[in-house]
């Protein structure tokens, strides 16, 4: 392993509910991730698993506590030097894959970059053919089945050479093959690279892969409504 690329302190995040109470979603103390670790993330839906990827990435802000990355505390950036920040340290598989549907498969890979060091067209098309791709780099996302959506998104992710990457649900629209040669390249890119990974999944194979499983009950100290507001309920808390 290495020097912590994840650090997570006295992490809080609720959301105010229809009737106006608070709901506590995490209230996680502590949580290290070195570089090169590969650990899964386990919990029933609506249990605060993708709540939780959101806030590591910077994309939802929580009520309290810190996020560092590589040292750097994502949500004391301004918002745009933290959509700088995060395209170029951090790779995000997204369960329903956010693909650009306008752009080619080579073509969303290639905007990602775009967001870290720059283009690297060799690098986009070796992604793509390594995810089983190599004859759909001009199709669009409508023009692809969901599973090939899925490993664009999982070519995406790997763009720039990312020091952590988080990946919700990766194999969920994949078959058992393709589910297998998804999870091995996430792990292998990883491995390559010295990044961490931190996969969400409910796929007890892919979990048993990896070489640590958090129950996100076990993370989560308990926790009492807080008392000051609360922002607007999220559409997915998942």
């Amino acid at each position: 392993m290495g020097e912590p690329v994840l650090e997570i302190h006295d992490l809080v995040k609720s959301y105010r509910a229809p009737d106006g109470e608070r709901t506590p979603v995490l209230s996680i103390p502590r949580l290290v991730l070195d570089a090169g670790a590969q650990v899964g993330l386990r919990g029933p839906s609506g249990s605060g698993k993708t709540t939780l990827l959101h806030v590591i990435a910077g994309i939802v802000r929580p009520d309290a506590g810190r996020v560092l990355i590589a040292g750097q505390d994502v949500h004391a950036l301004p918002e745009a030097a933290r959509d700088r920040f995060r395209g170029a340290s951090i790779g995000y598989v997204f369960q329903s894959f956010h693909l650009l549907a306008g752009y080619t498969a080579l073509e969303n890979v290639a905007v990602a970059m775009m967001l870290g060091a720059g283009l690297d067209a060799r690098r986009a098309r070796t992604l793509l053919d390594r995810v089983g791709l190599a004859d759909r780099r001009r199709h669009r996302p409508a023009q692809l089945s969901v599973g090939q959506r899925q490993r664009v998104a999982i070519a995406r992710a790997l763009a720039n050479a990312p020091r952590l990457v988080l990946a919700d649900e990766p194999t969920a629209n994949l078959d058992p093959v393709r589910a297998g040669e998804a999870i091995s390249l996430l792990r292998a890119v990883c491995r390559e690279q010295n990044a961490a990974l931190l996969v969400v999944s409910h796929d007890e194979r892919l979990l048993g892969e990896l070489d640590t499983v958090h129950e996100l009950s076990e993370l989560n100290a308990p926790t009492s409504p807080p008392s000051t507001a609360a922002p607007s309920s999220p559409a997915d808390a998942a």
